[in-house]
């Protein structure tokens, strides 16, 4: 076979110009200034391996442990009702279980075996409840200071470019979730040179997304919105039912339906939760309820105020004393075919508002 000289010429320029483009790639890749470097144990890795780390507190109605979560699908009876848990949403479920009855004892059983995951995403199987107790002691108590940071989230994709300066290779990774990014800082070594391909996002705790375009950006935003919300890392799984609660939703559904009844009602550690059965109470914009039974009408006044889980409701019928006090708003409960809202002042005094409306 004839190769001409000049076929030999591109050819070899050409190799020669990939070469160089190749070379120049990676020169410049290792010039990145150091403030724009992802170094292992740098202040800037803690932080993001503490914002992906697996945070065990959002099943700790299940688990009461804050460093370690159970890997769904699980299958658990709560007060004797079976529930399959497959999503994060499904907590909900054992809750309104829980919260049917104030004053019951609340019991919970897990069907064993299942597999625990660690914060730092290794998992381990677990075949008993005793086993699993061992390890919720290792954790931090309720509302301890602990590692993980829980009110800022990375959104994804991310990617990084790493070069290694041992092999000379240059390569992309592509993250989708928490556990693949941290896996990846943790594996980090001396020998690469690692940059996150800006610009990416952050999401806070109040849904905010704040686009991030260097280290120097990623670790300002975290060290100042690491400490923005309560990360819940109690055992009251109630007690954040209403995050998202404002005066105008409370005012939307209390208005939006008719014919409200007391489903519950407690009083100083008396249950009267039958006194007002065949009572309509129907609230109204102006700040006026009126309740009706027996072809009797009384009328009276209601408010809100606070934001929340903080959120108040005041309550005055001066003929239905046992009904009157400025309540706690605990949650608002909505399916299908039903709504409740549950107000509570403190561990003996409950009264819940329900409606066969949506």
């Amino acid at each position: 076979m004839n190769i001409s000289f000049k076929s030999v010429f591109i050819l070899f320029f050409s190799f020669a110009f990939v070469l160089t483009s190749c070379r120049k790639e990676e020169s410049e890749f290792i010039e990145t200034p150091s403030e724009d470097i992802l170094e292992s144990n740098s202040s800037i890795a803690d932080l993001m391996l503490r914002t992906v780390t697996n945070d065990g507190s959002n099943d700790n109605i299940l688990d009461l442990a804050n460093c370690f979560s159970i890997k769904l699908p699980v299958t658990v009876s709560a007060n004797s009702t079976e529930v399959v848990i497959n999503n994060n949403a499904d907590y909900d479920k054992v809750e309104s279980i829980f919260d049917e009855e104030y004053d019951d004892v609340n019991t919970l059983e897990i069907t064993f075996p299942v597999t625990i995951v660690l914060s730092d995403y290794s998992e381990v199987i677990i075949n008993s409840n005793s086993e699993l107790n061992s390890y919720a002691e290792n954790c931090n108590g309720e509302n301890s200071l602990d590692d993980d940071i829980e009110c800022v989230d990375f959104v994804y994709p991310i990617s990084a470019s790493i070069f290694n300066t041992n092999n000379e290779l240059l390569s992309t990774e592509v993250f989708t979730e928490d556990k693949e990014l941290y896996n990846f800082i943790k594996a980090i070594i001396p020998g690469d040179i690692v940059t996150i391909n800006f610009p990416i996002s952050i999401e806070l705790s109040d849904s905010t997304l704040l686009q991030i375009n260097s280290m120097l950006e990623l670790r300002t935003s975290i060290e100042n919105h690491q400490n923005d919300c309560d990360e819940d890392d109690d055992y009251d799984y109630d007690d954040d039912d209403c995050n998202h609660c404002t005066q105008e939703l409370v005012a939307e559904f209390l208005t939006g339906c008719q014919d409200w009844y007391v489903d519950k009602l407690k009083r100083e550690n008396t249950d009267y939760n039958s006194i007002y059965e065949g009572y309509d109470f129907n609230f109204f914009m102006d700040g006026t309820v009126s309740v009706y039974w027996n072809s009797i009408t009384v009328y009276g006044t209601w408010s809100t105020s606070g934001t929340a889980n903080n959120i108040m409701i005041a309550i005055d019928i001066p003929a239905l004393t046992l009904c009157n006090n400025n309540w706690e708003l605990q949650e608002i409960n909505t399916s299908p075919d039903l709504t409740k809202i549950d107000l509570k002042l403190d561990l003996d005094d409950r009264l819940r508002y329900r409606n066969n409306c949506n």
